[in-house]
């Protein structure tokens, strides 16, 4: 297979769609190589790009999700401007969308009428609950079901819940999007016809509370929130080093905490201790072990203790602020050009291919309705 192969080439993919959680699923099709027309709203458009104004001008948010598209301004209500997305959605092999529950069937685009009407059209449907329940109809900004999943619960300090920083929900909503979405399009090639995609946040995060669910249904006792540190491993979590840095450790087994011992503090009798003879041990008493790491850390430079820790092959990392992340030698940037022409950087693709070539840059970020009057004509 050639370098540069582009897997989505052919694929039109039509997304009625705002804010992060459709418009990301969409801007991967883009990036693979699809024809991604992204349907807003004339004069107000997807209300993302509103979110900052921190890309030179542009919203963070949707630089990010929404290079590489075309953007036509409707009015979906509109008989006229319905007709169109009827016809564009002829053509379609994916329709996206995640407007408020009830939205699309209302004007006339649920997903069974629309597959009813186009056979081989793959639907995918985001949502906040799901299409169906008593929270059906809740709104779902990402905050809302970090804190309804239980989320926030397991994340932040003790006795401080914390939201996570991201907006995991939508993010990994749009994961799920994505491989639901692949697989639809390998079931039509088996089938030759299309299915429909339904992902909601809050199933997302649910999936992700596996575990803490389990403890609590089955232990009686879900994690609390304990920061840094890890509720069943110790030493696990941010220590601050004598030039005010902090590294992080994490050791997960006992010849992990004899290699600590010994060639990083230099104190082998630690090691059949008995405040610290076992992992059981170590949790039971995390505040002398926690205080037995943190006042050799303490004692020592980061780059001192780097190089320790790499030597005794213990897992370590630094604790960064996002500026230091900035310029983390591992970080791949990838330039962008913005709807006005300026030129940003975003961070590479998460997910590389061997046919992938190197992705020397990404897809314009359209300006709203910047190709309506083409689309439009096209699909007269």
């Amino acid at each position: 297979m050639q370098t540069g192969f582009k897997p989505y080439e052919g694929l039109l993919v039509v997304s009625l769609e705002q804010a992060v959680a459709a418009p990301l699923a969409s801007c991967h099709f883009a990036e693979g190589g699809a024809r991604v027309i992204k349907i807003e709203r004339d004069g107000v458009g997807d209300f993302a790009r509103a979110y900052d104004s921190a890309v030179k001008g542009a919203a963070s948010y949707f630089v990010w999700a929404n290079h590489g598209k075309e953007s036509l301004c409707l009015d979906i209500k509109a008989p006229e401007d319905a007709a169109l997305l009827h016809r564009l959605l002829e053509k379609a092999d994916i329709f996206i969308q995640n407007l408020a529950p009830g939205a699309v069937e209302r004007a006339g685009f649920g997903s069974d009428v629309l597959r009813a009407r186009h056979p081989r059209l793959i639907t995918c449907d985001i949502t906040g609950y799901g299409d169906s329940g008593d929270y059906r109809d809740m709104k779902a900004y990402d905050f809302l079901v970090q804190c309804e999943s239980g989320l926030v619960a397991v994340n932040g300090a003790p006795g401080h819940p914390g939201r996570i920083g991201v907006s995991v929900c939508d993010i990994g909503a749009s994961m799920n999007a994505i491989i639901g979405l692949q697989k639809a399009l390998i079931a039509r090639g088996i089938t030759g016809k299309g299915s429909g995609v339904q992902v909601s946040l809050f199933d997302t995060a649910a999936d992700w509370m596996t575990v803490p669910l389990m403890h609590s249904d089955y232990a009686g006792k879900a994690p609390q929130p304990v920061g840094l540190h890890h509720p069943s491993i110790a030493p696990y979590g941010g220590f601050a080093t004598a030039d005010g840095e902090m590294l992080a450790i994490s050791i997960q087994n006992e010849r992990e905490w004899a290699n600590l011992c010994t060639q990083v503090f230099g104190r082998p009798e630690l090691i059949t201790d008995p405040l610290f003879c076992s992992a059981a041990a170590r949790v039971r008493n995390r505040r002398d072990t926690d205080a037995l790491v943190a006042a050799y850390f303490a004692a020592h430079s980061r780059a001192e203790l780097e190089k320790r820790l790499r030597a005794a092959a213990i897992a370590y990392g630094a604790v960064n602020s996002v500026a230091t992340f900035a310029r983390h030698p591992q970080l791949r940037r990838v330039p962008v050009t913005l709807s006005d022409g300026q030129e940003a950087a975003l961070v590479g693709r998460p997910t590389r291919h061997s046919f992938d070539a190197d992705c020397p840059r990404f897809g314009r970020v359209p300006a709203l309705g910047e190709h309506s009057a083409a689309i439009r004509a096209e699909f007269a």
